[in-house]
């Protein structure tokens, strides 16, 4: 039987269509690894900027809410050990407690970084973004449970506050009083360096400093939080809506300490970048405003192959404009 084997034309024909078949088939594989590497990048951003709005959030609710206290707190009302050293502190009656002052204790305050010591407590800081600190009980009644060893309570009834140090055990308070762990945070942006895939990267991140016992400590929050920015929404005329909103360089010293207004509502804007780079994204300029108009405003312009989010959320105090605290 005679037997043929393939031609030269054949055997090219067959070469040219697998040749187009597997071209299809890596521009399929590379396609979707790109879009699977994007999703997780994008779903990272969301992430850390969700998580980090949410913690703002929760602690900014709560800032100037003193449990069952009925009155505004000053050195008068508050038995309170001596402040920590060094605190973190800016402008009058500004401290961890209140100290004797004309002006009210502040519980909410904020500054724009330049690089220099703010609050001083935070020598680390970037450059043009904010530093919010905030002051507060948490949300939950701790009589009868046990309390945390480097942890600040107020014992509270409607007149006055005594601040303990937790003992790892249930404290004993008097009748008619209560036990609240007492919050004294200040969140700002810093540079941080991580190890990712055998490479040592600097990346900004949300940073704190808490109140403790022992003193005042530094907290890492999120890795990724590029900058943030403030905006306060104040209330002048008492009709419980925001007549304004100032950002930190447009808010007074009659503003913070709330004599003349109240804040009622923080605007906040949060800016999230990747970990690294990424090398499939074209460099080109990209500008990012965070909050503000005019002169006021604040433009962030990149050119990089970084990935970036940003978020935006306002947040109203829950004791903003009220005549008593609510929880």
């Amino acid at each position: 039987m005679k037997q043929r084997g393939f031609t030269i034309v054949e055997l090219m024909i067959s070469l040219f269509v697998g040749a187009f078949i597997l071209a299809g088939v890596m521009f399929t594989y590379v396609a979707m690894k790109t879009t699977t590497k994007d999703t997780l990048e994008i779903g990272d951003l969301q992430e850390s900027g969700r998580l980090a709005m949410d913690i703002l959030r929760r602690d900014i609710e709560l800032a100037g809410f003193w449990g069952t206290f009925s009155q505004s707190p000053n050195e008068a009302n508050v038995l309170a050990p001596a402040l920590p050293s060094p605190d973190c502190s800016a402008g009058e009656n500004n401290a961890s407690f209140p100290v004797a002052s004309s002006s009210n204790f502040r519980f909410v305050y904020g500054e724009q970084t330049n690089g220099a010591n703010v609050l001083g407590c935070i020598s680390d800081s970037i450059s043009n973004s904010d530093v919010i600190q905030l002051k507060g009980v948490a949300g939950n009644d701790s009589t009868g449970q046990s309390t945390g060893t480097n942890q600040y309570y107020f014992v509270v009834n409607p007149n006055s506050i005594s601040v303990i140090s937790g003992t790892g055990a249930v404290v004993a308070i008097p009748p008619g009083s209560s036990l609240w762990a007492y919050n004294h945070h200040a969140y700002y942006i810093a540079n941080d360096s991580y190890t990712v895939n055998g490479r040592s990267l600097t990346v900004p991140t949300l940073m704190r400093k808490r109140l403790t016992a022992k003193g005042i400590t530094t907290e890492t929050i999120m890795e990724g939080v590029e900058n943030i920015r403030f905006l306060y929404g104040m209330d002048f005329n008492g009709d419980n809506r925001v007549d304004t909103y100032k950002t930190v360089s447009q808010m007074s010293a009659s503003d913070w300490e709330q004599q003349s207004g109240v804040i009622l509502t923080v605007q906040m804007f949060i800016l999230v970048r990747s970990m690294d780079i990424d090398r499939d994204m074209k460099s080109e300029s990209r500008t990012y405003t965070l909050g503000g108009s005019g002169q006021n405003a604040r433009d962030l312009t990149f050119n990089d192959q970084y990935r970036r989010m940003l978020f935006v959320s306002t947040v109203r105090l829950d004791n903003g404009g009220n005549d008593r605290w609510q929880w």
